[in-house]
């Protein structure tokens, strides 16, 4: 009897160095699914570009300057000095810390520069930078010392899963108000569309772009929110070539006066689609002048309030990407976390120098991940994209808020169904989580929503006489907010 003939199997094909490095197919990705994770994440936050001149390019400071040190705003300046530090540090996380986690200037502590401390009496914009540096620089000797880190660990497993689930629902109501799905109203607090119903061909969009997305995601496409992102964008083009509706705020950021235009950017193209950036803005920073203009105690004040939100908004943002891409050791912990720490610290300093608030790093990354990314190629394919918006300002510009946020919705569905993870049949846990998840969309504040958790998960179990159970980091945190939800009536009482 002949022994029957073996056939060798083929061999296993060699990694290449960029797969090694970034350890690609080890986290169950490809270089293409990065790519496209990567663009996604672009298109979900670029955004940015367009909104961070609104806000702080358009408010002078104490002496009547606006930022790059004219007297009138200078908003292309302001655009380029952000897509420039989005670009850096999105680049530097990826390259270095190899997490999909984007970075640029952060919602929310950008407003509290532009609203609440520039115009403080003797304030420049120069002056309010350096405290952004200090921030910064505050936060990386907290990451060196390891404090970050070792908060991080001593955060309990079930308020890590809600911080997911909250920021899942944070980034879908982010969303949805953006595309103005959800508006402000006189009677409530917020109501469908403009008017209680839904209006406008940019509503239009922003609903076939979030069908489109559903369609595609359930029909399993590789792809689904990048091709979503791109055919809502060619059917905005379109209406607005045909129909001129318009933007529905001022350039200057004022009170809208054109409610079926488009919430931001009108997706048209003006003049040349490559202009090139004014970086004016950079190395506007007077280390010493917010010293000088209110005072050390002032000055720490500020400094306070912007460290403790950066500091856990980047926690929570990081664990919640983290949960979403499967990313999280057997241990609970992140492959290199205190990398991404590092690199979200230095992002503030970066912010600070290059004139536009302190950068963060960005909850929308988690749209990327849900395309599929894994590791930091996407978030170095994001930088790049900030880089090319620089030169290519306009063409960013077409993609309007309609077409990108169904992406953010999708996501937010993605990262609540990490809830079923949380025991709501124990109190300790249940009470917790519940007010992490419904005040970070209701507060409109990461940090908001895990200082609530965290304060009255270490109450509850104080009061149970379990508080031996706490990790003594857990009651310091607690302990930082109290001061941080008590911050306006220090100030005023400091003041």
């Amino acid at each position: 009897m002949t022994a029957p003939s073996s056939v060798a199997s083929p061999p296993t094909p060699t990694p290449s160095a960029l797969d090694r490095y970034f350890g690609i197919t080890a986290r169950g990705s490809s270089v293409g699914r990065e790519v496209r994770g990567g663009l996604v994440t672009f298109f979900a936050m670029c955004y940015i570009i367009v909104l961070n001149p609104l806000i702080i390019g358009t408010v002078p400071d104490s002496t009547g300057h606006f930022l790059g040190g004219g007297t009138e705003p200078n908003l292309p300046a302001v655009a380029a000095g952000t897509a420039l530090v989005a670009a850096v540090m999105s680049v530097a996380m990826g390259a270095w810390a190899k997490f999909p986690l984007a970075l640029a200037t952060g919602l929310g502590l950008n407003a509290y520069v532009a609203y609440s401390v520039v115009s403080l009496p003797g304030m420049t914009w120069a002056g309010a930078m350096g405290l952004v540096v200090l921030e910064g620089l505050v936060i990386f000797v907290l990451v060196l010392t390891g404090l970050r880190k070792a908060i991080f660990r001593a955060v309990p497993a079930f308020l890590k899963t809600a911080i997911g689930v909250g920021l899942g629902l944070f980034i879908a109501f982010v969303g949805l108000f953006n595309a103005r799905f959800v508006t402000h109203a006189s009677a409530t607090p917020v109501q469908l569309g403009n008017d209680g119903s839904l209006v406008g061909w940019p509503t239009l969009v922003f609903v076939v772009g979030l069908l489109l997305t559903i369609v595609l995601w359930v029909r399993r496409v590789p792809g689904a929110m990048l091709i979503s992102i791109v055919s809502a964008t060619l059917l905005a083009i379109v209406l607005e070539a045909v129909l001129h509706l318009g933007a529905f705020v001022a350039p200057d950021g004022s009170d809208p006066g054109n409610p079926s235009g488009w919430s931001l950017n009108p997706p048209a193209l003006h003049g040349s689609p490559i202009a090139l950036p004014d970086l004016s803005t950079l190395f506007t920073v007077d280390p010493i002048g917010g010293f000088t203009a209110v005072g050390v105690i002032g000055a720490i004040v500020i400094v306070f309030s912007l460290v403790l939100a950066d500091f856990f908004d980047t926690m929570g943002t990081m664990v919640a990407v983290a949960n979403e891409g499967g990313l999280v050791d057997a241990e609970g912990d992140i492959p290199h976390s205190q990398r991404i720490l590092l690199v979200d610290s230095l992002a503030a300093v970066a912010g600070g120098v290059g004139g536009v608030s302190s950068a963060t790093a960005y909850a929308e990354s988690a749209t990327g991940v849900g395309e599929g990314a894994r590791t930091g190629l996407a978030s170095i394919v994001t930088g790049l994209a900030f880089a090319a918006s620089m030169f290519l300002a306009p063409l960013v510009a077409m993609v309007p808020y309609e077409a990108a946020t169904p992406a953010l919705v999708m996501v937010g569905f993605l990262m609540m169904t990490q809830i079923s993870d949380i025991d709501f049949h124990d109190v300790e846990k249940a009470i917790p989580a519940f007010l992490t998840i419904i005040l970070m969309p209701f507060a409109y504040s990461i940090t908001v929503g895990m200082g609530a958790g965290f304060l009255t998960y270490v109450l509850i179990r104080v009061v149970r006489g379990r508080g031996r159970d706490v990790h003594w980091l857990m009651y310091v945190v607690a302990a930082l907010f109290v001061l941080y939800f008590l911050r306006g009536a220090l100030t005023n009482l400091l003041g």
